[in-house]
């Protein structure tokens, strides 16, 4: 009986010693678990990754939207100048009342074309058309200004060789030229009189009374005279070349 209690009382304290020993190591194991740093998480990792992405798209899709804004603000500026210089020419056409111009290129690779109302014949960097109702030297010079042009004013061989092989030579025609008195004679675009390229018939200019200048042909060939400027005659308008 004494050996059996004694047996039970060992039993007893070796399952304290035990138990003891288990509550000592899982306090042991809880303890260095909370001196040892966390992990680290993969969520964080792929939460920052995910928000650098979403940065740099941003940015991407801010410098798309300014490239595209530049891009734009070019194309209207362009559209602009573009609609601008067609308005201008549109209002020229209106103003000085033609219906159609005809064009050709300054050069085979030039962009640029160079222009004359129909009718108007081209040279160098003029036009010209023979107005053939007849016409006192003032109301020829009124019916040239209404075209946008100017009675035809006349600077070289070139240009006096141009013009007479398009007049009738049984006409008589107005150009811009005129004495403002004392035989002062001034062109109608205000450009220096020459008298060095002139282009008179013999004892012509021959009158103080005649004030104004026609061109016409004789026997000796085309060339020009003074006559009246209350004559009835043709004329012949001048106007600079419009550039598209």
């Amino acid at each position: 009986m004494a050996y059996t209690l004694r047996g039970q009382v060992l039993n007893t304290f070796s399952e304290n010693i035990y138990i003891n020993k288990n509550l000592r190591n899982k306090l042991d194991s809880t303890d260095m678990d909370a001196d040892s740093p966390p992990a680290p998480q993969k969520k964080t990792r792929t939460h920052e990754s995910c928000h650098r992405f979403s940065k740099l798209l941003l940015i991407s899709f801010i410098i798309f939207l300014l490239l595209l804004k530049m891009l734009f603000s070019v194309a209207l500026i362009t559209l602009s100048k573009k609609y601008s210089q067609l308005l201008d020419e549109k209002e020229i056409i209106k103003e000085l009342n033609y219906a159609e111009l005809v064009c050709r290129k300054q050069h085979l690779l030039s962009k640029v074309w160079s222009c004359c109302p129909k009718d108007w014949k081209p040279f160098s960097s003029h036009c010209y058309f023979t107005a053939t109702g007849p016409a006192s030297w003032r109301e020829s010079e009124e019916k040239c200004s209404s075209m946008g042009a100017h009675l035809m004013v006349i600077h070289s061989q070139e240009e006096e060789d141009f013009i007479t092989k398009i007049l009738d030579p049984k006409a008589v025609y107005y150009i811009g030229l005129l004495d403002a008195g004392h035989r002062q004679w001034r062109w109608v675009d205000q450009t220096p009189y020459n008298e060095s390229a002139t282009f008179w018939h013999p004892g012509e200019p021959n009158s103080d009374i005649e004030q104004c200048v026609i061109i016409n042909h004789r026997y000796s060939g085309w060339g020009w005279n003074d006559i009246p400027c209350s004559a009835k005659e043709k004329s012949v308008c001048q106007m600079k070349k419009i550039y598209l």
